[in-house]
């Protein structure tokens, strides 16, 4: 058996110190930590190294494309445990480290002091500390007119005490050298921009946005609904796939094998004739429609988000430029995906010139960026490889930082997360299942302990295009209000897939889908229909956006409130300083229940302070706190969320 044998010269050369439990770090920095533009990066660590000596600890940390290192100091909280900080203020790639050293001053300085209380003769100590003085080069001009006026104070009258002045301690500190200094390794960071931990999304087909019944809708007729869907308060306008669609096995209403003549098909069976992913559908409009389209959500305040699917229709240009890029059946037909996707193909990632492949998938989304989409939402992404995701992020990143991208697959848990850990901004999740107050203080819980929100960010659709959740499907008012409730204030991001906000809830007998779903039919809507819930929706998003608390995820806990049928929970933020209750009934009954807030306190001129009053953030009534809480009753008729802002 083979063993590595250490000698003594390899093993005195090695480290004397030890860098332990770097926080934040995933799988102990192999994948990247996330965070905002703006925002204070705390690094936490043990650091020590054998004996008593004082030890100092720096954090080091630089942009990806910069290489010289920026440093911080980091401060002893005891037990050897130690802390920084740095604010990175533009999106990108950045790596952070800590290094450490020996103080030999500083530990001179506690040794003479130890001697000095005993009584003991310190002369000779004294001149080893006025030599280390020596050791100082290349100081601050500051730091070394202090280190000259205490070396000649101390030479002139013999006085220690020269040598143990505090001013002259933090000069030596940041002047001598440092022959033992250890460096960690390095630990990848990712800071996107606030719109990767903040926004409403509003999906919709644009190809059913005409006012002309069976009319194809444009991107003309797109225009005209922006300001109707910025009232509402959106900050993300979503589109499904905008390309041509392929003709050979396109689907019918409600995914029929085969469509019969005019039915427009999946939107998702990406090429036609017409072009592939960097090309328009044609009765969309044109790339002009589609600039002007992008600058009226501009004027708006929204930003536009395009679907962006690895797969191909049969009838991409790529099968017939490109054929390496697929596989190919016995009798020559391409393979395409099973079951209810038959109308798509799945390129080979691994083929002999997935170079080209992974290139003109990078390509296309490029094409985009170029004409002004920021935000990218990946489909069907669990079906390319792992190097593929990690190779395009890293590559659209290293371009432009500002851009987004989604994870929108509903796979495995583990997988959902390991595609996080590769860079994905954003995430879809598991909420649309979790109904049970047992289920989403669990669900959540998990989002927003350590590591998961440092990597994962939770988008909470409350409904897609393929998903009608069983518990939309009865249509009730206060179900609708309690889920789109509940996924505002949970999560700093969260969506509607459109007709949410119209109470859309005709399914398919037994499934999760919608009975004549517009993946496959071109659907017309009276958006102003009698009984839409769009003023809830925009009170909802007027009060996310005035309240910090409410545009992040990770500070979340949940109070324990007496009824199994509410859930109740507090967010709070600390710049600026912003503390939110809701209370969300998750029944359409009566509700009326205790409400816990004797330890939820709030930050009051820099000091904490227990709630005194909350503020109904819709009526804007105040209620004291007595005896530690208050009794809420909930008409989830009218509305079944209560939210409030705390006061002290």
């Amino acid at each position: 058996m083979n063993k590595t044998i250490q000698t003594v010269e390899s093993a005195a050369a090695g480290s004397a110190f030890l860098v332990e439990d770097v926080y934040p770090a995933i799988d102990c920095g192999r994948f990247a930590v996330k965070r905002i533009a703006g925002d204070r990066v705390e690094v936490w660590a043990d650091v020590y190294r054998d004996g008593d000596a004082v030890i100092g600890a720096a954090l080091l940390w630089r942009p990806e494309q910069d290489r010289d290192w920026r440093r911080e100091p980091m401060i002893h909280h005891g037990n050897d445990r130690w802390s920084g900080a740095f604010t990175p203020v533009e999106p990108g790639q950045y790596f952070y480290a800590i290094e450490a050293w020996t103080d030999e001053f500083a530990t001179w300085s506690h040794g003479i002091a130890r001697k000095q209380r005993t009584g003991a003769d310190v002369s000779l100590d004294a001149l080893e500390g006025a030599s280390l003085l020596t050791k100082a080069h290349g100081a601050p001009q500051a730091a070394a007119t202090i280190i000259v006026r205490q070396c000649e104070d101390y030479l002139q009258t013999g006085d220690v005490t020269s040598l143990l002045a505090t001013e002259l301690g933090n000069a030596m500190a940041e002047s001598q050298s440092r022959p033992d200094l250890t460096r960690s390794q390095s630990f990848p960071l990712v800071v996107d921009r606030d719109r990767a931990r903040f926004g409403a999304w509003y999906q919709m087909m644009p190809r059913s946005q005409s006012p002309i019944p069976g009319g194809h809708g444009t991107l003309r007729d797109c225009i005209a609904r922006v300001p109707d869907i910025a009232a509402m308060g959106f900050d993300v306008l979503y589109f499904t796939p905008i390309h041509p669609i392929g003709r050979s096995r396109r689907k019918g209403r409600n995914n029929a094998p085969v469509a019969s003549e005019g039915e427009p098909g999946s939107p998702y069976a990406i090429g036609a004739a017409e072009g592939g992913h960097d090309a328009l559908h044609p009765e969309l409009g044109t790339i002009e429609d589609f600039r002007a389209l992008v600058a009226t959500c501009l004027e708006y305040g929204l930003e536009l988000a395009l679907d962006f699917a690895v797969q191909c229709s049969p009838d991409h240009p790529w099968l017939t430029q490109h054929p390496e890029w697929f596989k190919w059946r016995p009798d020559r037909s391409v393979r395409t995906a099973d079951g209810p996707y038959s109308d798509i193909v799945i390129p080979d990632f691994a083929s002999v010139d997935r170079i080209g492949l992974w290139n003109a998938f990078r390509d296309a989304m490029l094409f985009w960026i170029d004409h002004g989409v920021t935000i990218f939402a990946i489909d069907n992404h669990d079906t390319a490889p792992f190097a593929f995701w990690d190779w395009l992020i890293g590559d659209i990143r290293r371009r432009h930082p500002e851009v987004i991208l989604f994870s929108k697959t509903f796979a495995r848990p583990k997988l959902m997360k390991g595609l996080a850990k590769l860079g994905f901004a954003q995430s879809f999740t598991y909420f649309p299942w979790r109904t049970s107050r047992a289920e989403l203080e669990q669900y959540l819980g998990e989002l927003t302990r350590y590591p998961e929100r440092d990597f994962y960010r939770p988008n909470l659709f409350v409904n897609t295009p393929d998903l009608l959740p069983y518990h939309l499907q009865s249509g009730e008012a206060w179900a609708f209000k309690s889920r789109v409730a509940l996924a505002a204030t949970l999560s700093g991001s969260y969506g509607v897939y459109s007709g949410f906000e119209l109470l859309e809830h005709e399914a398919i007998p037994g499934r999760e889908e919608y009975l004549d779903s517009e993946k496959y039919q071109i659907k017309q809507r009276d958006w102003d229909q009698a009984g839409n819930i769009k003023s809830y929706i925009a009170d909802l998003n007027r009060i996310r956006n005035d309240n910090a608390a409410l545009q992040q995820t990770a500070n979340l806990r949940f109070l324990g409130v007496e009824d199994g049928e509410t859930i109740a929970f507090v967010k709070e933020a600390a710049e600026p300083a912003n503390t939110i209750v809701t209370v969300i009934a998750l029944s359409g009954r009566l509700r009326e229940c205790w409400l816990p807030l004797g330890d939820v306190t709030v930050d009051a001129g820099g000091q904490r302070h227990h709630v005194t009053t909350l503020e109904n953030l819709v009526t804007g009534e105040r209620s004291r706190i007595e005896w530690g809480g208050i009794r809420l009753r909930i008409d989830p008729d009218r509305d079944p969320a209560l939210l409030f802002r705390c006061l002290a």
